[in-house]
């Protein structure tokens, strides 16, 4: 199913649903004293299906509650972004359930699935980290958990739910999301009784583990850049992404300004090459700015690494432009500089955790324009705030520090 679909049916199914079903929640929580009671933890399922960065920016919640509380940690993700979840390995595959939403018939039959496994699995805590989706609200009322931890808006502008979490975190769009992923924890550890998030979250815990990459990986990714570009011999490797996750196509840098970036690049630093990254589906896409830059350096590699051997490229690499999107997380799991470049979006809510991620953002009245409350939808077809960033802003900082790393 495409985005659109699933939003579509997320709102007029899903409140609906939510409506007729919050009053049966309502008195069953009343009977059971969920609301009452404190969260049992000791088999936490988290639930992120539909964001692949949100699964690297939630680890360091994860990381705490196993640590703090003692926590059995479980995972219920879109079976095509569980190689996300997979990067740091902090939760097992066998306590993963991954929900197949390639169409809708085969979600609805995943769906009945995921219930039976909750109950073999015996989970007694939710924790939401959709900002406000009701399909996830839907599957964690109906899982069988007591407590239910998930984002509310109170007073703010925020999408219904109705009353399917029975422990509500107000989400604060002023503050980035990993410390409101945090908030759900604290509040799933009694750290806090209300919907207000009065404990403090301490720059330490918003670190972020680093892959293990076994040499082996390293010079399987070495053999395949050769095999792209025979003549390479350990120069510095430049990754860009050009493209964007279909979720927000608006996040897109114009194509033509990678390009001018990439061919300037080439003919200022001669002992470097240019890597472009994409999944099979955007090999046209990156083809298309490959042409532009026009140099043997630069190599479309869309579909030619794995997934799993992207974070030893990123490893390998010396820095990498990127939309926001999820490469820009996948790589805050190794030390590559990742020169990020933001729009309708904000690096206030969004920069990859991890301490080498670099904004590029004009900060225009307008941004961010998309946001939880509205669906991360936009009418701006202009789109100024990315547009507007100029390639030689971006030449100029990428020139200072590949000149640094001489």
């Amino acid at each position: 199913m495409t985005v659109n679909t699933m939003r579509i049916i997320d709102r007029w199914v899903g409140i609906p649903l939510c409506f007729l079903i919050s009053p049966f929640c309502w008195l069953a929580d009343l009977l059971r004293g969920a609301r009452k009671k404190n969260p049992d933890t000791s088999r936490t399922l988290f639930v992120e299906l539909s964001e692949m960065g949100s699964a690297i920016i939630a680890d360091p919640a994860m990381r705490k509650l196993r640590l703090e509380a003692g926590a059995d940690l479980y995972f219920v993700i879109f079976k095509k972004n569980y190689k996300s979840l997979d990067i740091l390995k902090t939760i097992p595959e066998d306590h993963v359930f991954k929900m197949n939403a390639d169409h809708f018939f085969g979600l609805i039959g995943d769906v009945f699935r995921f219930l039976v496994w909750c109950r073999k699995k015996k989970i007694s805590t939710v924790i939401d980290l959709e900002l406000f989706s009701r399909f996830t609200a839907l599957l964690g009322f109906f899982s069988g958990a007591r407590s239910r931890i998930g984002f509310t808006s109170l007073h703010d502008e925020g999408l219904y739910r109705g009353n399917l979490v029975n422990k509500t975190v107000r989400y604060n769009p002023h503050v980035h999301v990993a410390i409101n992923f945090i908030s759900l924890v604290n509040r799933a550890m009694g750290l806090y009784s209300n919907a207000y998030a009065t404990v403090a979250v301490p720059a330490e815990e918003l670190q972020l583990a680093k892959a293990e990459i076994p040499a082996v990986a390293t010079e399987q990714v070495k053999n395949k850049i050769r095999q792209l570009y025979p003549n390479w011999n350990n120069e510095a490797v430049l990754l860009l992404n050009v493209n964007a996750s279909d979720m927000l196509p608006q996040r897109r840098w114009p194509p033509e300004n990678f390009g001018v970036v990439g061919k300037q690049l080439l003919n200022q630093f001669p002992n470097i090459i240019i890597i472009m990254t994409g999944s099979p589906a955007e090999k046209e896409y990156v083809q298309a700015v490959t042409d532009m830059i026009g140099d043997p350096r630069c190599i479309n590699s869309s579909g030619f690494f794995s997934f799993d051997e992207l974070v030893p490229l990123y490893d390998l690499s010396t820095c990498m432009l990127t939309n926001d999107s999820g490469p820009a997380h996948f790589a805050a799991v190794t030390n590559l500089k990742v020169f990020v470049l933001f729009g309708p979006e904000t690096p206030h809510l969004y920069l990859p955790l991890g301490g080498n991620a670099e904004p590029f953002y004009l900060g225009l009245p307008c941004s961010p324009c998309v946001s939880a409350a509205n669906h991360r939808k936009t009418s701006c077809t202009e789109r100024p705030c990315i547009t507007g960033i100029h390639p030689a802003l971006v030449l100029n900082r990428l020139n200072i520090y590949l000149s640094e790393r001489k």
